[in-house]
């Protein structure tokens, strides 16, 4: 199947302190990500959104700064190309503005579906940090 990559900056009004834990841990990330978020003893995360499981490790993190979650078919071991999803917290250096940054590297959407999904997901995040 194809991938996409897709990436995007969003402004959030908060700190990096507030903002990554939403971005790096499960229950963070099952406020706003997906419907449920857990990990288990060998740091594999499960995701659930639409009614599916979705595995994923992290394959890097850098606090406050960086995360990147590597999905992976644990059904299918021998796969290649996986679908990841990484978030980078970047700082304009002039205005002190911090943005988020999605990369989105998956397939089965488009551009516009994705920058929906996103504006969507990104919405909620800033609803419940204030940001």
């Amino acid at each position: 199947m194809v991938k996409n990559k897709f990436v995007a900056d969003y402004q959030i009004n908060t700190s990096r302190k507030i903002l990554f834990p939403y971005l790096s841990t499960a229950s963070g990330l099952s406020e706003w990500y997906a419907d449920d978020v857990s990990i288990n003893e060998d740091k594999t995360y499960k995701f659930q959104y639409d009614g599916e499981d979705h595995y994923a490790r992290v394959v890097a993190l850098r606090t406050n700064y960086h995360v990147k979650f590597d999905f992976f078919d644990p059904d299918n071991p021998d796969e290649t190309d996986h679908s990841f999803i990484e978030f980078k917290l970047e700082e304009n250096e002039l205005t002190q503005t911090l943005f988020l940054k999605v990369i989105d590297y998956s397939d089965s959407y488009d551009d516009d579906e994705l920058e929906s999904i996103w504006e969507n997901l990104v919405s909620n995040l800033k609803e419940i940090i204030g940001g």
